[in-house]
């Protein structure tokens, strides 16, 4: 046969198939009709595994048992997906547990972050609150998400990724041990600078303190000064501080330039990160599930089973509702060695038809999936 006429009959083939599959979904409407009267779940574990089962039996060579055990997975995650868009449409899906607010209070709120006095945490909250906030600092991200959940405070900022270091790991497994939920976020540009006591210069300096990811941010600064001990502390303010105090020739701190007047230090060099676009993303936090009528973003968190395309089918119910996904991450699940859970950002509003449907279908379809915040 020619090449033309090969391809004639594939499209014939191809015909069929669309027939069929529309004829499918048609029935699959109906089988979803009747689910949804009887309040049974759309996904049937046991049916879907035995049907998948017979159908590669039909087959007649291993590859095409395994070609169709996945045509058969992506058309039954196609259905289930058809499913939750039918009830959605019907209204009986529930509604999700936050409250849809005008704005967020920020005048009579009490406010804290993590640091001291100068941690661009606060920084942050002078950006998004404005400078006349009460507020308090403690002294690690932990007790500032247990200020809130215990009700000493109303919001709380913490950092949650930088632009060069990346993802502040610590802060992403809070966000699931403790019922606190984002509600906005701010982001400031990271301007790091070598500090030291009055009378210094950079040829005295032996010991340079820093936040972790601040040490990071300036490791081409330290390839050019072999002979700088890079020394972390809990915090950039915390570091300005302890040089202030110690009054120590031989110690610098890295830290915003703001830090100098705040601990009388002077700037021996600015701009010592590598990146000149250097930034940090800030989450502002409270205990309360609630959202702004206008929020863009969403943030989710989940487990999936360990089985072949179980990634590919959670995520493809983005693809499905036109949702645009911009970030996703995973971190390793304590006392569970090599399993994780994956943290996904994307656009959308809790109030939206589209989000909603994606929302029902990530939680019937992972485990222990949780709304961090629309913010």
């Amino acid at each position: 046969m020619e090449l033309s006429e090969v391809r004639e009959k594939i499209d014939a083939i191809d015909e069929q198939i669309v027939k069929l599959y529309e004829e499918r979904m048609a029935v699959t409407e109906t089988i979803a009709e009747y689910k949804l009267k009887k309040g049974m779940n759309v996904l049937d574990k046991t049916r879907e595994r035995k049907k998948t089962e017979s159908v590669k039996q039909l087959t007649h060579n291993e590859f095409n048992r395994v070609g169709i055990e996945e045509l058969y997975d992506h058309i039954m995650s196609i259905s289930r997906k058809k499913q939750y868009s039918m009830m959605n449409e019907m209204g009986i899906k529930g509604r999700l547990p936050f409250i849809m607010t005008e704005s967020l209070d920020k005048k009579d709120s009490r406010v804290v972050y993590q640091g001291t006095e100068g941690a661009f945490s606060q920084e942050a909250m002078f950006r998004f609150f404005g400078k006349d906030i009460n507020s308090f600092h403690v002294d690690t991200f932990r007790d500032a998400m247990s200020a809130i959940d215990e009700g000493m405070a109303d919001f709380a900022v913490l950092p949650i990724e930088n632009s060069s270091a990346g993802i502040v790991s610590q802060n992403y497994d809070l966000l699931v041990e403790f019922e606190n939920y984002i509600v906005a976020e701010q982001v400031i540009a990271i301007n790091h600078c070598l500090l030291a006591p009055k009378g210094s210069d950079m040829s005295k300096i032996k010991n340079v303190y820093s936040h972790p990811q601040a040490l990071m941010q300036c490791s081409d600064f330290f390839e050019e000064h072999k002979d700088y001990k890079a020394c972390p502390v809990e915090n950039t303010a915390v570091a300005a501080k302890k040089v202030f105090e110690d009054n120590d020739m031989t110690q610098g701190a890295i830290a915003g330039k703001h830090c100098a007047d705040i601990y009388d230090l002077d700037v021996l060099e600015e701009g010592i990160n590598f990146s000149d676009v250097n930034s940090t993303r800030f989450i502002i936090v409270t205990n309360q599930k609630i959202f702004v009528k206008d929020a863009k973003k969403v943030s989710v968190c989940f487990e999936i089973p360990h089985k072949t395309g179980s990634l590919y089918h959670v995520l493809s119910h983005f693809f499905y509702n036109d949702l645009n996904m911009n970030r996703i991450e995973s971190r390793p699940i304590p006392d569970r060695p090599w399993e994780y859970r994956f943290f996904i950002d994307f656009d959308g509003n809790l109030s939206n038809s589209s989000v909603k449907n994606a929302l029902h279908g990530l939680r019937e379809e992972t485990v222990n999936m949780k709304i961090l915040g629309n913010y």
